[in-house]
């Protein structure tokens, strides 16, 4: 006597029939027989395609490590496409991470260097300020404790990095790029000047306005531990404090794909939040405080300038009709950044009385605009809404924006 225990296809059309003996049809080999025809459906639903005798009614164990097989050999192909589609990226983040791990590594701590003899006094006495910034940054303002500007990295003079940007040549739109974790954003970093070159004149070739600029510092978010930079230390009192302020607003909250509103954001808080440090350990009537007024009110009147002067190349560029040439349209956009840099001297500023003279032998581009966007075209709404909401109280204002928008 003989049991079915299992149909299948073979794959051609036909179907393959499975007997077994049955010699004892007692209880407990019924159970068995049962187990068995479980077992075999299994083989058949999953593939495997396993013809040794069954175990106790279960599926052989070979049966398991082949799907557990396919499924790697599965990942490690989507694995492979998406390192495949991504590579340029892969390899970007891979030296911008060993760039910035070099300088971690060869930053020293603050002891160090506040015990080094040969290190001048006078930039010990701004490591001081640097340290005394980010306790009234946490303890006064709310801003995020991290070990960021506990160590010091000697520039030895040279710059580290090199921010790329490109903006359209008849529009005041930016090129961006896309990053993991902090998204969308206008510019791209390097700490290779050569790659930094290679993608500007890249970029050239496809008709960008492009700017090379090396940043006075930078946030990783919380990702690495930032250092105090050496080059920092020739800002002013109020300068650095700003600066300081500024980097830890981004250690404290960033809005994904949003550059625009994080940088007015913490140049706000920085700007403002360094007139109450300053009035707080050296009083309004100091030097330091003063030379700050001057430098603040000297750049936000020069901000609102440019800011200004790009509606005015917007409206420029927005009468450019299709059917016009390149040169002229080029002659059109010359004139106006002409007539913009001429006028800046009108500003009577207190610190520098002829702005105008840094671009007597280059003209600026749409990046040069596109940047004070970026940093300042917000401030206003940001003012407004902190003293009307919160009426001068800093703190509250940090601590509502940080729980609103938490560092990613």
């Amino acid at each position: 006597m003989t049991i079915l225990i299992g149909r299948a296809s073979d794959g051609k059309g036909s179907v393959r029939l499975a007997y077994r003996p049955a010699y004892d049809f007692s209880r407990r080999n019924r159970i068995n027989v049962i187990h068995e025809q479980r077992a075999y459906d299994d083989r058949v639903m999953t593939g495997c395609s396993c013809t040794r005798p069954l175990i106790n009614g279960e599926l052989h164990l070979s049966c398991g490590f082949k799907m557990i097989r396919r499924i790697f050999f599965i990942f490690l192909f989507v694995l492979f496409v998406l390192v495949v589609w991504n590579w340029s990226l892969l390899v970007y983040g891979i030296n911008q991470g060993i760039g910035q791990l070099r300088i971690v590594w060869n930053a020293k701590p603050i002891e160090e260097v506040m015990r080094d003899p040969a290190f001048p006094d006078s930039l010990k006495q701004k490591l001081k300020l640097i340290d005394e910034v980010r306790k009234f940054a946490i303890d006064s303002l709310g801003l995020k404790d991290t070990d960021n500007y506990k160590t010091l990295f000697d520039q030895k003079g040279e710059e580290l990095m090199w921010v790329v940007t490109a903006c359209a040549p008849f529009e005041l739109k930016p090129k961006t790029w896309t990053f993991p974790i902090v998204g969308e954003v206008p510019y791209k970093g390097f700490f290779d000047k050569e790659k930094a070159k290679k993608e500007r004149d890249r970029l050239v070739q496809e008709g960008f306005d492009v700017s090379v600029r090396n940043p006075g510092g930078w946030s990783t978010l919380g990702w690495f531990k930032d250092p105090i930079l050496s080059e920092m230390l020739k800002r002013s009192e109020g300068d650095l404090a700003s600066l300081i302020i500024h980097e830890m607003v981004h250690a404290t909250l960033w809005v994904k794909d949003s550059v625009d509103f994080n940088e007015n954001l913490a140049s706000f808080i920085g700007d403002t939040a360094a007139y109450d440090f300053l009035a707080y350990k050296y009083g309004k009537q100091s030097k330091a405080y003063t030379t700050y007024l001057y430098e603040d009110q000297d750049y936000r009147k020069f901000s609102k300038y440019i800011l200004m002067a790009s509606g005015k190349l917007d409206s420029l560029y927005q009468t450019l009709q299709p059917d016009e040439s390149v040169d002229e349209k080029k002659k059109k956009k010359e004139a106006m950044m002409k007539a913009i840099v001429q006028n800046m001297d009108t500003l009577k500023l207190e610190l520098n009385k002829n702005p105008s003279k840094r671009y007597e032998k280059r003209l600026p581009n749409n990046t040069y605009f596109m940047a004070y966007r970026h940093y300042q075209s917000k401030q206003t709404t940001f003012k407004e809404d902190f003293d009307q909401r919160y009426h001068g109280d800093l703190r509250a204002y940090v601590k509502f924006l940080s729980t609103k928008y938490p560092v990613l």
